[in-house]
């Protein structure tokens, strides 16, 4: 869905309410491989023009299908997330005001606000780096198979303290049997 500047200056007095389902599985999949999976998104909400700026408010309703981070089995990601975004043309932003932060401003290359692209961008910022199914989360067993396993950082901190009082320097390894022959001739006496 797209608005034209134009069309939107009939929205000065008054909110432009939408609401849409938007089918963006093809898109979202070319921009990010990751994805397997995207059902239509539901987005509501409100567009209001100023002088100075367009506001756009909205909610996302989507599920997204993603592979665990832990052993790659997919994962539906329920996301709902609401998103305010303040919209200037190059005029209107070097002509503005300092009432909104310089980054929270998208600058319009055309004139025209996309919300498909709007929506594309929340999505892919809303989706966490580590995805973990239901048994995963309860789960504290990590994936292992044939020579390798998963550690957590905790578990690796052990192993190598562990591993590190094992190992002694062979230069000393004659050393340590002459204390352990003392110490029994020590428990005879």
């Amino acid at each position: 869905m797209k608005w034209s500047l134009l069309e939107l200056n009939k929205y000065k007095d008054k909110p432009c309410e939408f609401s849409e389902i938007l089918d963006l599985k093809a898109s979202l999949m070319r921009r990010d491989d990751q994805i397997l999976d995207v059902s239509p998104a539901k987005v509501d909400g409100l567009l209001t023009v100023g002088n100075d700026e367009y506001l756009i408010h909205y909610r996302i309703d989507v599920i997204v299908t993603v592979p665990s981070s832990r052993s790659l089995t997919p994962v539906p990601l329920p996301i709902k997330i609401d998103v305010s975004e303040v919209f200037m043309t190059t005029e209107q932003y070097q002509n503005r005001k300092e009432q909104v932060p310089e980054e929270e401003i998208i600058i319009l290359e055309k004139p025209t606000i996309d919300l498909n692209e709007s929506v594309e961008d929340n999505i892919l910022l809303a989706i966490p780096l580590q995805v973990l199914t239901d048994e995963e989360q309860h789960s504290h067993e990590m994936p292992k198979g044939d020579d390798w396993e998963v550690l957590s950082e905790e578990d690796y901190a052990k192993k190598k303290q562990a591993e590190a009082q094992q190992i002694t320097d062979p230069r000393l390894a004659k050393l340590s049997e002459l204390f352990n022959e003392t110490s029994e001739d020590d428990d005879k006496q």
